[in-house]
């Protein structure tokens, strides 16, 4: 039998070991909700922005929609081709090069095809504008979004799926 002195620093290992393993599980959980707290904020803060200008309602993150663009960007991660899903939902899509590109410069370069965007005609004036009136289709409450880095360099790949879907031929955006 060993010693009742010599099983007290063991034990207090055993206890330290343990709670050291759950504190840096703890902390990466922790770190993994951050980062996606502030991708989702990257993807949202600048959509809701541009519809509150707008006196629009804000979209509200959906993980239903979110697993659906991350299901169909995971599709994308072979090939970085700007293909659409075709799915029931409205849907914005984005491919850089490189692998720095963030949610944020995404959704600004869609924002971007405001000033293409002709309220009185319902029109584009000079090039694209289907992903602006995408953001701020009036019906659309429910946004979910993901991001990928493609394979072999090819770049990265940006989706946001909205719900109910817009672009409605012939009618207004908001």
């Amino acid at each position: 039998m060993r010693p009742y002195y010599l099983l007290v620093p063991l034990l207090v290992l055993s206890i330290i070991s343990t709670t050291t393993n759950g504190l840096t599980q703890q902390t990466s959980y922790v770190n993994s909700v951050k980062k996606t707290n502030t991708i989702i904020q990257q993807f949202l803060t600048p959509q809701n922005a541009a519809r509150s200008a707008l006196r629009l309602k804000p979209l509200v993150w959906d993980k239903k929609l979110a697993n659906y663009a991350t299901w169909y960007a995971n599709q994308r991660r072979y090939d970085c081709e700007l293909i659409h899903s075709n799915g029931p939902y409205g849907e914005n899509i984005f491919w850089g090069s490189g692998a720095g590109w963030s949610p944020s410069q995404a959704v600004t370069a869609w924002l971007a095809e405001r000033r293409s965007y002709n309220y009185w005609y319902n029109s584009c004036n000079d090039g694209e504008c289907g992903h602006y009136t995408q953001i701020v289709w009036r019906e659309s409450r429910r946004i979910g979004c993901a991001k990928v880095t493609c394979f072999n360099g090819l770049g990265v790949f940006m989706t946001c799926n909205y719900d109910p879907p817009g672009n409605y031929i012939g009618e207004r955006p908001y």
